[in-house]
């Protein structure tokens, strides 16, 4: 029998769009939640890169 999901809450990652450009060593990527109900596309946040210290657009992949 399956197990029902306990909302509609998901995991996402979301990873800086300017570092691969950048030729820097590493990436930038922060984990959150978000509501699938609510947000059903894919979330883009402006947030902090400690390598590039600078506030840059991370998007949401998968």
């Amino acid at each position: 029998m399956a197990k029902k999901s306990k909302g509609n809450r998901i995991q996402v990652i979301l990873e800086c769009t300017e570092h691969k450009d950048s030729g820097k060593p590493g990436t930038s990527r922060y984990i959150t939640t978000k509501n699938r109900k609510n947000t059903p596309d894919r979330m883009e946040i402006k947030k902090f890169n400690p390598i590039l210290k600078k506030y840059t657009i991370h998007k949401e992949i998968k």
